[in-house]
């Protein structure tokens, strides 16, 4: 599994063209129910709007999106395009327009609801997500003490610690770096030490933005 890019947090931008308003704001998602709920209170916030355009993708594949009422292909798919272009993925954009009374044309609704979208993700931070493996191993108390600077000067992460009879340490890593770690833990620790991974998921690792 790849990682891939998304933001970090909300965002928004604007675009303005012969007094059409437009408002671009965007969520990180995990899941199309996310997408769809950010959808609907999008609509709910402006309601007296003329559209309420939105598209969204997932690491998934799953790529869905809307006119809204705009002539096929002049607004949901142009979203989109930008979205992919950037290499996004886990993101939903809705962008708002506010009808000034003047007809924009098919290459203006594209425009505009592409430089909407564009503003918004210029205010965005964009970051890379990575597989991340969770680790632990168990040790004594004077082990401890070795096993902690170790970790954290070989691209682990301390997430947890347990202090009974002995002393168990859970700590991350990026799953690209796993396999060199095991092997200089082994070494390090004379494999007197066992490592058992607690599964993977993903997290940022980088910040792109």
């Amino acid at each position: 599994m790849q990682g891939y890019l998304t933001i970090e947090s909300a965002c928004q931008g604007e675009y303005e063209e012969k007094r059409s308003k437009f408002i671009a704001n965007i969520i990180p998602i995990a899941t199309e129910e996310e997408a769809l709920l950010f959808v609907k209170e999008m609509k709910t916030k402006y309601w007296d709007a003329k559209h309420n355009v939105f598209a969204y993708i997932l690491k998934t594949g799953t790529a869905r999106f809307s006119d809204d009422g705009e002539p096929h292909s002049t607004a949901g798919k142009p979203v989109l395009d930008i979205i992919t272009k950037n290499d996004l993925t886990n993101i939903c954009v809705v962008v708002t327009r506010y009808f000034g009374g003047i007809l924009l044309g098919t290459g203006g609704l594209v425009r505009a609801y592409s430089e909407a979208t564009k503003n918004a993700l210029n205010n965005a931070d964009i970051i890379e997500m990575g597989l991340i493996t969770k680790l632990a191993t168990c040790c004594d108390y004077q082990q401890y003490n070795r096993i902690v600077p170790f970790i954290e000067n070989n691209n682990a992460i301390v997430v947890n610690t347990v202090f009974e009879e002995n002393v168990l340490i859970e700590f991350t890593i990026e799953d690209s770096k796993k396999e060199k770690f095991e092997t200089a833990f082994t070494d390090a620790f004379f494999g007197k030490l066992v490592l058992e991974e607690k599964g993977k998921i993903f997290s940022k690792v980088k910040n792109i933005k």
